[in-house]
């Protein structure tokens, strides 16, 4: 794994076992470390996850270690890699995926992790496990089906198949497609947006959002009102309203200054 901290609040996280990015049990380890890192780094406000070179965002598991893991896979692999892609999702500052070339497999479950997702054209997302007799269990079985709906995502692990990026579009897998090489341009630009944005608002609209999609309407609108209660007494609150009468852009607490808008 790579960090790095850029402009604007914006962290960099690379998987970096070129050229195919595999996912090895010490990424995994090296992950988990990365990410509460990163939890931990109150200047970072907002995270781009991409792959070393442009052959693969990362193209699944090392199937040579399957045979050390087969008697106890649980215990020693899937346990720990669902922590490690469950944290994209608990981290508190928004992640964008850049892919480009193949996001297979555990690839494909870590971009589904993040919020959001820009692809090259030449990028593919495949989630094949059912070739080798197994299912995807690192994040695939629900993370899927929230994202393209249970039909789409059962095909898609039924059959193993790849997709291309804009497929992937269409049906609601990437938010965007760019040309190739230029994901990670992209993505940066979006991260960079998101980071003058107001932290704790971003943070709470990212906790609303994920806790809904595992809550009863109820309790999102609980949710909703317990995090609509604390945004409302912040200081960037004050500041974006007093901004707003002023008729002029806000200045949010620890926001970059400058940059254009997505």
């Amino acid at each position: 794994m790579l960090v790095e901290r850029l402009e604007q609040g914006v962290a960099k996280l690379t998987l970096n076992n070129p050229p195919l990015n595999l996912v090895t049990l010490e990424m995994t380890e090296q992950l988990i470390e990365a990410l509460d890192e990163l939890e931990g780094d109150d200047a970072v406000r907002a995270v781009v996850v991409t792959g070393a070179g442009d052959r693969a965002f990362c193209a699944g598991s090392d199937v040579g270690e399957f045979a050390d893991v087969r008697d106890r896979v649980v215990e020693k692999k899937l346990a720990r890699e669902n922590e490690a892609f469950g944290k994209f999702e608990s981290l508190s500052r928004p992640t964008v995926a850049a892919i480009e070339g193949l996001a297979y497999g555990g690839g494909c479950e870590i971009s589904m992790a993040c919020d959001l997702r820009i692809a090259g054209e030449g990028a593919k997302f495949a989630l094949p496990e059912v070739r080798l007799g197994v299912v995807p269990g690192s994040g695939g079985l629900f993370r899927l089906p929230e994202l393209v709906g249970p039909a789409r995502a059962m095909e898609l692990m039924y059959l193993g198949q790849p997709i291309d990026a804009r497929e992937a579009e269409c049906i609601g897998l990437v938010n965007e497609v760019v040309p190739d090489g230029e994901a990670i341009s992209r993505a940066l630009d979006v991260a960079g947006s998101i980071s003058r944005q107001p932290k704790e608002a971003v943070a709470a609209i990212k906790r609303g959002v994920r806790e809904s999609l595992h809550s009863g309407r109820e309790d999102s609108v609980r949710l909703t009102l317990e995090l609509s209660d604390h945004v409302f007494q912040t200081d960037d609150c004050a500041e974006g309203i007093q901004a707003f009468f002023e008729k002029r852009e806000p200045r949010f607490a620890g926001a970059p200054e400058t940059g254009d808008e997505v």
